[in-house]
């Protein structure tokens, strides 16, 4: 295992500056989860600490180890790729074994180590199958297994689940999660999506046009979102964002409804009111929002319900079993505690 530490890294082609001074520590053990948006640099992020990119400024320590100029053979890491990157005409052992290649473990150790990471991923009786004969899931946990097979420092992860379907990477999901449960390695994993990044990280990382806009626990970054791009990038669907106004110690929403609400300054300005899909709820009595229904999307126990409060549309989730009728008038409520509020100009956090 290893710690791991960027310092202000920046990365430039030729002149376009794709990140921008970005630092970050990760523990011994940690699994951390990049994500963002195509392009936000997370992939960047991951080349730069593999070597596979060159630095343009910036530190990078690994164990402790200043490792800008090393080579990437040279830097204790191994590196699970999108599209597999395994080889066809070799057998599953041959290419689990291709990674001690330049190991000075002797035969008997090499193949006591492989036989090791083979029960690991459950792939002993998989060995001398070739990679034709495999399922997409089977074929990444080859690529695991063969970066597995080194003990690396630290394991880096690219989109590695982006090319199966659904049903796979719910089960790959799990599998790398347990793995990492049983052999405790510092993992960084990057992906583009959100429901990936919340059920396998320790701690998320959260980025945006080469910048870290907030690192969290999941919980953190759902329950205390930074700015209206973590609050809505986190969460399916993404949370309600509702033009509101500072109106003499409380929040005032277009509709005309006053909130008591805390904000810290009282002096009057727009902010924006934001309330996630599931703190919504219905009631028939005094009311935050009410409309109409415009849309409903059943999702079994659960339905997702469009609502026009009046120029704004909301999305509230309520019970599958007797959700409101499309063009039904309905009444939502929520707690105050949550409630967030941005500030309109910055999308900062206020409360």
């Amino acid at each position: 295992m290893a710690n791991l530490s960027l310092r202000q890294l920046i990365k430039r082609f030729d002149k376009t500056e794709v990140l921008h001074g970005i630092s970050l520590d990760v523990e011994d053990g940690e699994f951390i989860v990049l994500v963002g948006p195509s392009g936000c640099g997370k992939s960047t992020t991951l080349r730069l600490i593999a070597g596979l990119e060159e630095l343009t400024s910036g530190e990078i320590r690994i164990q402790d180890t200043v490792v800008n100029h090393l080579e990437p053979k040279d830097r204790n890491i191994a590196m699970v790729f999108q599209n597999y990157a395994i080889y066809p005409h070799m057998t599953v052992r041959r290419n689990i074994g291709f990674g001690l290649r330049t190991s000075k473990l002797s035969k008997v150790e090499k193949k006591a180590r492989l036989e090791e990471v083979a029960a690991i991923l459950d792939m002993t009786e998989l060995l001398d199958r070739r990679p034709s004969q495999l399922s997409g899931g089977q074929r990444q946990r080859v690529a695991i297994g063969r970066a597995m097979v080194r003990d690396p420092a630290v394991f880096l992860f690219d989109e590695p689940l982006s090319n199966l379907d659904a049903q796979l990477r719910t089960q790959m999901r799990l599998e790398i999660k347990k793995l990492h449960q049983r052999v405790g390695n510092t993992i960084i994993f990057v992906t583009h999506d959100q429901v990936e990044a919340m059920t396998m990280a320790d701690r998320i990382v959260i980025m945006k046009d080469g910048h870290i806009l907030q690192v969290g626990t999941p919980s953190e970054v759902y329950h205390l979102p930074a700015n209206t791009f973590v609050a809505q990038f986190i969460g399916a669907p993404s949370m309600n964002m509702l033009p509101a106004r500072v109106s003499q110690g409380g929040v005032k929403l277009a509709s005309g409804t006053v909130l008591d609400i805390d904000v810290p300054s009282t002096q009057d300005r727009n902010v924006i009111l934001g309330v996630r899909p599931d703190d919504l709820h219905l009631t028939n009595d005094s009311a935050l929002l009410e409309g109409p229904v415009t849309v409903r999307e059943p999702l079994g126990a659960e339905t997702l319900i469009y609502v026009d409060t009046g120029g704004d549309e909301v999305i509230a989730k309520v019970d599958g079993r007797h959700p409101p009728v499309v063009g039904q008038h309905v009444k939502l409520t929520a707690s105050t505690e949550e409630l967030h509020v941005f500030d309109a100009r910055t999308g900062t956090a206020v409360i």
